[in-house]
C-alpha cells in the first residue's frame, strides 16, 4: 500500500491548497465547533477545571522532573510482571526491534490499536516492505487506511472525511458492501470487516497512555473496544510508547484520565479503560502469552535536556489544542505533513524531525493563546512558539546544547536588516531623518508589497511620527 505522505518542508503550498478545499474546511468546521461545545459542557464549572488543569500539571512535571529514575523503576516492574522491555534511540532502532519481535514469533498478521508512535515511526510501511501484513483496528485508523492516507487529528484519525466520503471509500475496498449513508450501518460494517481480522492475527500492537512506574502497569484509554481486543486475543502483544508516557503512581492517573477524556472529546469517562500488567497466567484461558514492551526516544531526549522545552514533554495527547486552533481548525491535520499536527505538532515535530524540516511550523500561529487556554497540563504553547522561532534563526550560544536544525532558517539579509536597524536606533540624529524619508515616501510605498500583503492590508503610515507629534504638543504646552 502506498501512503500519501506530506512534507514540512512543504507546509505553505499543503496549507493554500487545503484552504481551496471548501468540502475540507466545511467538514473540519463542523467537526470543530462540535468537539468545542462538548468540552465546554464538559467542564461547565470553571473553578473545577482551574483545579484540575493544575493538579494534572503538577503531576505531569513532577513525573518528568524524575523521569530518569521512573523509567528504571518501570523497566524493573514490568519485568518483575512478565513484560519484556526494550529500548529505541530513533524511528529506525523502533522498527527493527518491534520486526525482529514478530518475526521470532513466525508472525505474518498483526492487527494494530490506535498508536501516533507508530505513526511516528512509520511502523505500518515498514512492516509491509518485509511482506507482513498490518491492519489498523481502530474505526478512524482503518479509515485512513483503506483511503492511503495518514491520520488528520491525534484522536480523531478520519475527521476530515465526512460519512458520503467513507460510504465511497467501503464501495470501493469492502465485498458485498450494501451502500448506505447511516453511520450506525457504516460503523458496523468496518466492525464485520475486521472481525475476522482479530481472529487471524499472530500478533497485536497498541499503543500506551499512561506507563505506571510504581506497578508496572500499562494503562490503555479507548471507545470501540479495539484497544481490548488487540491486546488480548493475539498470542503477542507489542506495546510501543514514548519515554514521557510514564507516571509515577497508579493514582497519578485518575486525575489525568479524568482531565484527558473530557479535553478530547467531551466524555467524563471513556467506555474502556484497559491495564495491561503482565501475559497469560496460569490457570487464566485468555490473554496474550507474550508481552513487550517499546519505549521510544526519538528526540524526547533532547526536549528534556533543556528546561523550558521540557514542558513540551507534559502533553497527554488530548488534541483540545487542535480543536481550538484557528490554524488548524482551517487547514486541517495534513497540512502540517507531520505525525503531530496542530499546536502541540509544532512545539513536538522540531525535536522529531528537526529544525530544518520544520521551521515554518513554529511561525504557522498567530500566537492567540486558545491552545494554552484550553490545554488541560497548562502547557506555554505560544511562549515555547517564540522560542522555537528564536532557536530556527539564531545559533545556540555558547556551552548551550542546540536544537538538531538550530539556525536553519537564519537569513542573511534579515540578519543585516536588523543590524542596521539596530545601528540606526542608537545615532538619533539619522533616525529622525530617516523616519521623516519614510513619512514622505509613505504613500508611495507599492502595493504588493510581497508576501506580506499576500493576506494582509497596505499598512498606513502616520502623517506624523509618534516622537513629532509629542514634540508637537510640548510646544503648544509651552504656549500656553
Amino acid at each position: 500500500m502506498s501512503v500519501q505522505h506530506y512534507q514540512a518542508s512543504q507546509f505553505k503550498r499543503q496549507a493554500s491548497e487545503s484552504l481551496a478545499d471548501q468540502q475540507l474546511r466545511q467538514n473540519f468546521r463542523g467537526a470543530m465547533d462540535y468537539l468545542q461545545k462538548k468540552r465546554k459542557d464538559a467542564f461547565s464549572d470553571e473553578d473545577e477545571l482551574a483545579q484540575l488543569r493544575l493538579h494534572a500539571e503538577n503531576i505531569r512535571q513532577r513525573c518528568l522532573s524524575k523521569l530518569p529514575q521512573l523509567l528504571e523503576q518501570l523497566e524493573q516492574n514490568c519485568q518483575a510482571n512478565g513484560i519484556q522491555v526494550h529500548w529505541a534511540e530513533d524511528t529506525r532502532q523502533a522498527q527493527q526491534l518491534i520486526a525482529d519481535l514478530i518475526q521470532q514469533a513466525g508472525g505474518k498478521k498483526v492487527v494494530k490499536g490506535k498508536s501516533m508512535v507508530t505513526e511516528e515511526i512509520e511502523l505500518n510501511h515498514h512492516l509491509e516492505s518485509l511482506g507482513i501484513e498490518c491492519v489498523e483496528s481502530d474505526m478512524g485508523e482503518y479509515i485512513v487506511q483503506l483511503a492511503e492516507e495518514t491520520p488528520s487529528h491525534i484522536i480523531m484519525p478520519a475527521i476530515h472525511k465526512n460519512k458520503q466520503q467513507v460510504a465511497d471509500l467501503f464501495l470501493e475496498h469492502i465485498k458485498d458492501f450494501n451502500y448506505t449513508l447511516s453511520v450506525d450501518k457504516l460503523i458496523q460494517t468496518g466492525r464485520e470487516a475486521l472481525r475476522n481480522k482479530f481472529k487471524q492475527a499472530d500478533v497485536g500492537i497498541s499503543g500506551v497512555n499512561f506507563a505506571v512506574a510504581e506497578t508496572g502497569t500499562l494503562c490503555l484509554v479507548e471507545n470501540e473496544g479495539n484497544g481490548r481486543m488487540t491486546t488480548t486475543v493475539p498470542p503477542l502483544h507489542i506495546a510501543v510508547t514514548g519515554i514521557e508516557k510514564v507516571v509515577e503512581h497508579l493514582s497519578d492517573v485518575p486525575p489525568l484520565f479524568s482531565i484527558l477524556t473530557r479535553s478530547a472529546t467531551g466524555q467524563h469517562i471513556t467506555t474502556y479503560f484497559n491495564m495491561i500488567s503482565g501475559p497469560r497466567r496460569s490457570p487464566e484461558r485468555d490473554g496474550p502469552q507474550q508481552v513487550h514492551l517499546v519505549l521510544l526516544d526519538n528526540g524526547r531526549s533532547q526536549a528534556y535536556a533543556d528546561d523550558v522545552l521540557r514542558k513540551t514533554l507534559q502533553c497527554i495527547r488530548c488534541g483540545a489544542c487542535m480543536n481550538h486552533c484557528p490554524v488548524y481548525t482551517r487547514v486541517g491535520g495534513h497540512a502540517y505533513g507531520t505525525t503531530y499536527p496542530g499546536p502541540i505538532g509544532k512545539i513536538i515535530s522540531p525535536h522529531l524531525q528537526g529544525l530544518e524540516q520544520t521551521s515554518d511550523l513554529v511561525t504557522a500561529s498567530s500566537l492567540c493563546g486558545a491552545c494554552e487556554e484550553v490545554c488541560p497540563v497548562n502547557i506555554p504553547i505560544p511562549s515555547l512558539l517564540q522560542r522555537l522561532r528564536h532557536d530556527a534563526k539564531m545559533p545556540a550560544e555558547s556551552g548551550i546544547s542546540s536544537l538538531k536544525g538550530q539556525a536553519s532558517a537564519a537569513s542573511f539579509s534579515e540578519h543585516n536588516a536588523w543590524r542596521f536597524w539596530a545601528w540606526l536606533s542608537t545615532h538619533p540624529k539619522i533616525y529622525h531623518l530617516a523616519t521623516r524619508m519614510v513619512l514622505t515616501l509613505a504613500r508611495y510605498i507599492p502595493l504588493p508589497m510581497g508576501a506580506w500583503t499576500r493576506c494582509r492590508s497596505k499598512p498606513e503610515l502616520a502623517s506624523q511620527s509618534f516622537h513629532q507629534q509629542m514634540k508637537q504638543r510640548a510646544n503648544k504646552g509651552a504656549s500656553l
